[in-house]
């Protein structure tokens, strides 16, 4: 192979290790331009004690919470919760195997759904923020009881 042909495949391989996080920042600029988003953690799988969590951006979009990977090239939501199938349980503070996993400051929070309990960690003003979505349900809008 000629020296040029290195340097042409090496130019390429660098575009697309540059191409990757340039993606990643756009992405979350175009999830974020509608306001609304907010920094928000999901665990998971909770087999194992302080494992799990995977980071992520939560989104308010009409009567869903929608959660996105961080590191995900796709724009559609990995998890999407109704509403009126979200009740707010409790709140704790992570423990010292989740803070390494989590964001700096963040609080985990305890949700129940039909399909069971769901963990979000988040920063203490998104979880007013999530407090105030919950309750702000249209008039008339059936709400599962907590």
């Amino acid at each position: 192979m000629d020296l040029w042909q290195w340097l042409v495949d090496a130019a390429l391989l660098l575009a697309l290790v540059a191409a990757v996080p340039g993606w990643l920042l756009l992405r979350r600029r175009i999830l974020s331009r509608n306001g609304g988003t907010f920094e928000l953690a999901h665990r998971v799988r909770a087999d194992q004690p302080g494992h799990g969590w995977v980071l992520g951006l939560g989104r308010y979009h009409g009567d869903r919470l929608e959660w996105f990977r961080i590191f995900s090239l796709g724009f559609r939501a990995s998890r999407s919760w109704p509403r009126r199938d979200l009740a707010f349980s409790s709140t704790r503070e992570p423990d010292a195997e989740e803070r390494v996993s989590l964001f700096a400051g963040h609080l985990i929070v305890q949700c129940q759904t039909p399909d069971g309990l769901v963990e979000l960690a988040m920063s203490s003003n998104a979880l007013v923020g999530l407090q105030s979505w919950l309750e702000a349900a249209p008039p008339g809008e059936a709400r599962r009881p907590a």
